[in-house]
Order: C-alpha cells, then sequence, then structure tokens
C-alpha cells in the first residue's frame, strides 16, 4: 500500500514546477522581496508595500549582483530555476523569499529545454523569482504585482486556477494579466487559513 503513492510521485516529476501540495502551512514564515542589481527601486517599493497590505510580515531587502551561475549566454537570458535556488539558499525555514529582475528569464517546460517566462515559484517553495521583461510597459506596476503575488501564491501552496479573472490563473504561454482582477474566492480562503489577511 505504501508504492503507490511513490511511484505517483516519480511518474510526474518532470511536472513538479506545476505541481503543488496544499497540505503545509506557512503562516508564520515572513516573506523578503529581494531586489536584484538594476532593479527600478520605485517599482520594488511598490510591489512591497502592496505585498505587506496581505502579509504584514513583509519586508524589502537592498539590491543584489545577479548570480553569474544563473546566466544562459545562449539565448541570454537567466535561468529562473537558478535563481530560485540562489535565493533559497540565502534564506531559511522561516522566509519566503521573492527575487525581482528586468532580466529575460527562462525555464525547462516539457520538451521545451529553454522557456522564457514571466515568473516562477515552486508549489510549496522556499523563494520565488519574477520578471518585467515580458510585462506589458502601459501598466508596468499593475502586472508585476499581479506576476509577484501569483508565485507567492504558489510558495503558499496554492496550484493554477481554473477562474479567469483569478490572480492564479495559468498563463499558459501568453500575458492574460489585464484580465484578471483578484483571487477567487477559493484561492482567497486558502491563503487566509496562511495568515493572509483580506478586506
Amino acid at each position: 500500500m505504501k508504492i503507490q503513492p511513490i511511484i505517483f510521485i516519480f511518474s510526474f516529476l518532470p511536472l513538479v514546477f506545476l505541481s503543488c501540495q496544499k497540505g503545509q502551512t506557512h503562516s508564520k514564515r515572513v516573506i523578503v522581496v529581494q531586489p536584484f542589481a538594476d532593479f527600478s527601486s520605485s517599482l520594488a517599493e511598490n510591489v512591497y508595500k502592496q505585498i505587506k497590505q496581505l502579509h504584514a510580515a513583509t519586508i524589502l531587502k537592498e539590491p543584489i549582483e545577479l548570480p553569474t551561475q544563473s546566466f544562459y549566454s545562449l539565448r541570454n537570458r537567466y535561468r529562473a530555476d537558478t535563481l530560485i535556488h540562489f535565493l533559497s539558499q540565502s534564506g531559511s525555514a522561516d522566509t519566503i523569499i521573492i527575487g525581482l529582475t528586468n532580466k529575460d528569464i527562462s525555464t525547462t517546460k516539457g520538451k521545451i529545454p529553454d522557456w522564457g517566462i514571466m515568473g516562477l515559484g515552486y508549489c510549496p517553495g522556499q523563494a520565488c523569482i519574477v520578471s518585467t521583461y515580458r510585462l506589458s510597459k502601459n501598466n508596468l506596476p499593475e502586472q508585476f504585482y499581479k506576476v509577484a503575488i501569483h508565485e507567492l501564491g504558489h510558495t503558499q501552496g496554492l496550484p493554477h486556477c481554473t477562474n479567469t479573472t483569478c490572480f492564479m490563473r495559468d498563463a499558459e504561454g501568453g500575458n492574460p494579466l489585464n484580465e484578471e482582477k483578484d483571487f477567487c474566492d477559493s484561492c482567497k480562503s486558502f491563503l487566509s487559513n496562511r495568515g493572509w489577511k483580506f478586506e
């Protein structure tokens, strides 16, 4: 009887970045907003204030350099999974770190070895990364916040949502951010149980 869960886990290992476990709670963890070098200080401050309204235990750190080992020279990109690993090493069991960058970031998706993305967060996880590179410049602060809150949702254990207006919607390779309005009631309930505050 104990073999079945193990087989299930390994059979879906290639899709681990899309999978979520809802059993873990992170209500006491501090969210650390960590900008990388050359990132807009005003945009970092803006997203920090918005996150702090939902999760009071949030701090903003000074910018740091991007790790050289995350650079993928063939595509002039930075590997999101490497950035998440780097951020995780500087945190602890009591923190969730969200990295902010304006660089192009990518990950492996299925048979595509280098898939350009807006953000990435393991679910659940200790860190996530978001980028302005693929976002609309017309309403950049709003779009960036939506990506940031989406990836933080993943770190809390939230999977993608089928509600097309929810922040946890799967972008599916596009940019549907302007259609997203808020967390749906189900996702709000999930995050509320982890200490997030909604008006």
